[in-house]
């Protein structure tokens, strides 16, 4: 298995801790993302790599219908576990077990990286009614913080990261052009260990060995402990969400 299928396979161990410590995604970027379909009635939705759902959780609170769908079998158990009133299968992006033009929005939170693009947006336009909506987010630290930026340093480890920019979504007949917003968002800590167990829920993190990631554990936690705002209390971590959408055209 190469690198990048080892980070993409690597989160179902941390299922918990993912649930736990990941960020949620704020409400108007999932209200922009839906826009073009023109109504606040209650959606057919599909959040597809749902992961834990820490978007699902989101949409199901705006009142849609929501099917999650996701590949691997301990984070869709710990999805069903804490997310109600939601229709959860296992499935690839590539491969979508619903019914063709089913869903009015197909939305994608911090996994779109991991597709096959070619695969995956034929799969994603079958399964989406004409005029339906495509939003790949993303809810990241705000790289214009000063300490943010140098504590992405200090946590860096030996596995580069291998994210595709996001902005690099093929274009695909079946979607009109693609649209790009950008939303603020905190993600609230109690702790210096709260936020480095965030950030060991993330691939880069969990395909080192355990020596590395314990000397990047002291490292971030001296550098928060060391700050007078993240030492010894809680604390908001200032986030982005990058939201692309793309709506399904006829044909």
């Amino acid at each position: 298995m190469d690198l990048h299928a080892r980070r993409a396979d690597s989160f179902g161990a941390q299922a918990e801790a993912y649930a736990e410590h990941r960020p949620d995604y704020p409400v108007a970027a999932i209200r922009w993302a839906l826009e073009p379909l023109g109504s606040s009635e209650r959606l057919e939705v599909l959040d597809l790599a749902a992961g834990t759902g820490k978007l699902t959780a989101g949409l199901v609170e705006e009142g849609h219908r929501v099917t999650a769908v996701e590949p691997n079998e301990q984070m869709l158990s710990e999805l069903v576990r804490r997310v109600h009133d939601v229709r959860a299968l296992p499935g690839h992006a590539e491969h979508i077990p619903v019914r063709d033009e089913s869903v009015d929005a197909v939305f994608v939170g911090t996994a779109f990286h991991w597709f096959d693009q070619e695969k995956a947006l034929p799969e994603i336009a079958r399964v989406l009614r004409p005029g339906g909506v495509l939003a790949a987010m993303w809810a990241e630290p705000d790289p214009d913080v000063e300490w943010l930026a140098e504590f992405e340093r200090v946590a860096a480890s030996s596995v580069e990261s291998q994210r595709q920019n996001p902005t690099e979504i093929m274009t695909h007949p079946s979607f009109g052009p693609v649209e790009q917003a950008v939303f603020p968002h905190v993600h609230h800590r109690d702790s210096p260990e709260a936020v480095v167990a965030w950030v060991n829920t993330h691939s880069r993190m969990l395909v080192i060995d355990d020596e590395e990631r314990a000397a990047l554990t002291e490292k971030m936690l001296a550098f928060l402990r060391a700050r007078r705002g993240t030492s010894d209390r809680p604390f908001d971590v200032p986030l982005r969400a990058q939201v692309f959408r793309m709506v399904r055209v006829s044909e």
